[in-house]
């Protein structure tokens, strides 16, 4: 059981323990920059106290640096937005330590996650183990708490032996009910916000030691410089402030009737951001995405392509609805399209797109390029 110290993962492994299962709570240590890891592992610690398990401590943190703190800062400085969140979840929890729990004779892996898994009504393709079930990846039945945005790097052989109890519940009326059922300590402790490796150290202040700023121009869609900003690095598309922008007589002299500008796009090499007026700005907006290092969860093969799907490019985004191909232009297998039913806003170049079926059940995902 991934014991982070928060009230998810301490509720999860007492519903484990209370169904009978043989529960053992690993805290992993992972790279953090504002101190607050110390506070997360003694309450993870006080958790499995409390609940009468095993406690243990596995230390990632120079393995959390070298495979999501360095690609974090990589992605930023080639001028795209990554998503460190997917990539923790991917090397860290998702891989060195549930091939750790796997090597050590687990059965299951739990984590304190907003989703749900269940087996599949049909059965893997020839090719696999005869009749061997397989496994769906579900949208949490709390829908904002959901976290399988963050979860579309899973294989078919890691949720067979993974456990989201939590995913079935409703956060504010039941999970912090029962953690107060259980006597747990952090009941009431406040969700995370942002990356996790951060804490209350903003991205761009973390940055700053890796990237150094750059007075750049702000350009708007015509070509004309209309601000300035402190290094197109820092920036992410639909990001509304750190930038300055001047006032043209022309406009309105009232402060109230300007709209806020949107960034639209960036180009690290030549140190420029550009900007669109109001957040309906049609130059936000994107109706096709492509993708590359596509996972499909469920089984998917090229001939069923292309197929309608329910997707979408930021975490709790409502679902868009949007047909997925096979790009018709290149040749590599990990190259597909998202084509939308209407324009999609604020698309970031290395973030994560993914999909599901109309029922909520995830088919896969890719990094946006």
């Amino acid at each position: 059981m991934g014991l982070s110290g928060g009230v998810d993962s301490s509720v999860t492994a007492a519903l484990l323990k209370e169904r009978g299962f043989d529960v053992v709570g690993v805290h992993l240590k992972c790279y953090n920059v504002d101190g607050c890891a110390e506070q997360d592992a003694e309450d993870a610690r006080r958790a499995a106290e409390i609940l009468k398990i095993p406690f243990y401590v596995f230390d990632y943190e120079q393995e959390y640096k070298d495979r999501v703190v360095k690609y974090m800062i990589d992605g930023y400085k080639a001028g795209i937005t990554p998503n460190p969140d997917v990539m923790c979840n991917k090397e860290i929890k998702f891989g060195l330590f549930f091939d750790k729990a796997m090597e050590l004779g687990a059965d299951y892996v739990a984590t304190g996650h907003y989703a749900r898994i269940q087996k599949s009504k049909t059965c893997l393709p020839v090719g696999r183990v005869k009749n061997q079930k397989s496994y769906e990846l579900r949208i949490a039945k709390d829908s904002t708490k959901d976290q399988s945005y963050f979860l579309w790097t899973l294989t078919q052989k890691q949720l067979a032996h993974c456990l989201f109890p939590v995913g079935e519940l409703i956060k504010r009326t039941e999970v912090r009910k029962l953690a107060k059922k259980f006597s747990l300590e952090n009941a009431e402790k406040k969700d995370s916000q942002g990356i996790c490796f951060l804490g209350q150290v903003s991205i761009a202040d973390f940055l700053k030691d890796y990237i150094k700023p750059k007075t750049g121009a702000v350009m708007n869609a015509a070509g004309e410089q209309i601000g300035a900003h402190s290094g197109a690095a820092f920036y992410t598309i639909g990001q509304r402030h750190g930038f300055d922008v001047r006032i043209r007589k022309q406009e309105s002299g009232i402060k109230g009737d300007r709209k806020p500008h949107y960034v639209v796009s960036k180009d690290v090499k030549k140190n420029i951001l550009v900007v669109a007026e109001g957040e309906e700005n049609e130059s936000l907006y994107k109706k096709e995405v492509e993708l590359a290092a596509v996972n499909f969860i469920s089984t998917i093969t090229n001939n069923q392509l292309p197929m309608t799907v329910y997707a979408r490019v930021r975490y709790r985004q409502p679902l868009a609805k949007a047909k997925l191909l096979r790009h018709s232009e290149r040749s590599e297998e990990s190259r597909y399209k998202l084509l939308f039913a209407a324009p999609q806003k604020f698309v970031a170049v290395g973030q994560s797109a993914v999909f599901y079926d109309k029922k909520g059940v995830m088919l896969g995902g890719g990094v946006i390029l």
